[in-house]
């Protein structure tokens, strides 16, 4: 193994995989993508809602996305109901520290709206995402997203999170967020506590924005005793 094919990540991998196979032929299977647990609906906010980054993590910071809504119906068939702005909203600071603790980064509160679109197409969708801090804009950056600027179709990415049995049980539902273009960490920017985070794509009305919550309290051990 030579210097150049050692320095290679595992998501450049993971990106090149889905450029050689993540738009499979109608009616094939593409390559699987990488995909993380967020959490039960509890997670979820609304706009104008904080969210907050526990004494336990190492950062908070958004991730600018838009999110697909669905439902399971009573045959077990995935419903797409329709589109929204999302803040993944993750723990950047945890995840550089080492890729195994990816995972553990994304089980934060997140938030989707305010607007659900029924009927946007998914092709390229431009937007903006900003921080705001003190009444003024500290931080922004124009973004895009949509198939045209992902490695893997929509369909492949539906299939691989709903083959799955235990994600096709009738009248669950479900939100899938589809990968973030851009975000302040990248930018060098650690976010404060009561900083906003504004999310807008062109398309989906109202701009999706949240404050900044960070719980400066000493982490204590969670006791558990025996029944």
């Amino acid at each position: 193994m030579n210097a150049e094919s050692a320095a290679v990540t595992d998501s450049a991998r993971m990106y090149q995989l889905g450029v050689e196979g993540g738009r499979p032929a109608p009616g094939t299977i593409g390559v699987s993508p990488e995909w993380f647990y967020k959490g039960c609906g509890t997670v979820l906010r609304a706009h104008g809602e904080p969210l907050h980054a526990p004494n336990f993590g190492g950062d908070g910071g958004e991730e600018p996305e838009i999110a697909g809504a669905y439902i399971i119906d009573r045959d077990g068939r995935p419903r797409r109901v329709g589109f929204m702005q999302a803040n993944e909203f993750s723990d950047h600071v945890t995840e550089k520290r080492n890729y195994l603790y990816l995972a553990p980064s994304k089980l934060r509160e997140c938030a989707i709206g305010p607007e659900l679109v029924l009927d946007q197409e998914f092709n390229l969708i431009p937007g903006v995402v900003s921080i705001e801090r003190a009444g003024g804009v500290l931080w922004s950056k124009q973004i895009a997203t949509g198939e045209e600027k992902m490695c893997h179709s929509l369909a492949n990415i539906e299939h691989h999170h709903f083959k799955y049995p235990a994600h096709r049980r009738p009248g669950d539902a479900h939100v899938h967020f589809y990968g973030a273009d851009a975000f302040s960490f990248g930018a060098g920017i650690t976010l404060e506590d009561g900083d906003l985070m504004r999310v807008s794509f062109e398309g989906f009305g109202r701009p999706l924005q949240n404050p900044i919550l960070i719980d400066k309290t000493e982490p204590r051990p969670v006791e558990i005793r025996s029944l």
